[in-house]
């Protein structure tokens, strides 16, 4: 079955890591018979290379552009400047572009560059050759140094903003901070300029009273691209009933994350998360766990059009960070099976795995 994941922040992880994302899963985690001993540091975690996810059926994902600034009295960031922000972001860009040039990866900006992809996927009999399909999307809009720059991210390919990552951005509150805070500076500018250009919102990683504000200031399109339930897992890093019945009712799709952190059932303080493994053996969170948070969406909607794949893949700590069955996105496959173990019908486990972003960015990309 093909897999459509709501979250990979691909280029961010292969230029910090120095991943060799267009080689074998084997040979990225430097474990295969033909590593060069002169790569460095085997990446023995890694999760996704492109090879992998084609052998996987991850047709599309959703990969992102990050830029955090580091401010004063927060302990999250991964630059110091807005420059740098928006230089660091540029970079991961060029990434994703030199990828397609090689031809491993495909942008897809409209509705008819989505569906075409689709359709070939569908019909292939193998997909050994075929690019694998992205939405661009930024993960905290630090990048974007006023709103009126949105513009020009736009016509580079950029379709997917969340306002905030962890910490406090430019323009919200985030997750991680141990405060709810709402959005601050030019934001509502922001989501002006993004609804004038149809642009879809992202509330991942945002906190709760900043998606309140967002609901009530931007009138287009909203996702949660990686994002599970506080009713299943308590934190502040999941979404509250209150704004998961919002933004259903706005017709989001939300993609489940793969991060145990998230999964976990004690819950844990985003404000002062300790080392995973000092908390949880890797045998306590599995994919029963991640497909409670699939059913809590579907049983909330009353159908199981808003439910789907996030994977934070290699974003949430690599297998270590995942549940207990998955190696690779290979194993993303299991979900489809476990879903079927508690009675889903095909129809609606096609929908969970990637039909329900296939049907929105074919509704919300631009023409």
């Amino acid at each position: 079955m093909l897999i459509i994941d709501g979250d990979y922040p691909m280029a961010g992880g292969a230029i910090r890591s120095q991943r060799q994302l267009t080689q074998s899963i084997e040979h990225a985690r430097g474990v295969g018979p033909d590593f060069p001993e002169t790569l460095g540091r085997p990446d023995s975690g890694i999760m996704a290379t492109i090879p992998e996810m084609r052998k996987a059926k991850v047709a599309v994902a959703i990969v992102k552009v990050l830029g955090c600034v580091l401010r004063d009295g927060h302990d999250h960031g991964d630059v110091r400047t807005d420059e740098l922000s928006y230089a660091q972001a540029q970079g991961q860009l060029a990434y994703y572009r030199i990828l397609q040039a090689q031809g491993h990866m495909r942008m897809l900006s409209s509705r008819v560059e989505f569906s075409d992809h689709m359709k070939a996927w569908s019909e292939a009999d193998t997909h050994d050759d075929l690019p694998v399909g992205f939405v661009l999307g930024m993960e905290g809009a630090d990048p974007i140094l006023w709103p009126e720059q949105v513009h020009e991210w736009y016509e580079s390919g950029l379709r997917v903003v969340s306002l905030s990552h962890y910490g406090v951005s430019r323009y919200s509150h985030g997750t991680g901070t141990g405060t709810d805070g709402g959005l601050q500076n030019d934001a509502v500018g922001l989501l002006r300029e993004m609804d004038s250009l149809g642009m879809i919102l992202d509330v991942s990683h945002t906190s709760d009273e900043s998606i309140r504000q967002e609901l009530d200031n931007f009138t287009g399109p909203v996702i949660s691209t990686h994002q599970n339930c506080r009713a299943v897992t308590p934190g502040e890093r999941q979404i509250p009933d209150e704004l998961l019945r919002q933004i259903i009712d706005r017709g989001a799709v939300i993609g489940h994350s793969m991060d145990t952190w998230m999964l976990y059932r004690e819950g844990v303080d985003w404000a002062n998360i300790p080392p995973r493994r000092d908390v949880f053996p890797e045998s306590a969170v599995t994919l029963e766990d991640y497909c409670d948070h699939i059913d809590h969406v579907c049983q909330m909607a009353g159908n199981s059009l808003h439910s789907a794949i996030g994977g934070d893949t290699d974003g949430q700590g690599g297998s270590d960070g995942a549940p207990y069955e998955v190696d690779t996105v290979a194993d993303y496959q299991r979900v489809a099976e476990i879903l079927d173990r508690r009675g889903y019908k095909q129809d609606d486990i096609e929908n969970i795995m990637f039909r329900n972003w296939q049907r929105f960015f074919e509704k919300w990309l631009p023409a």
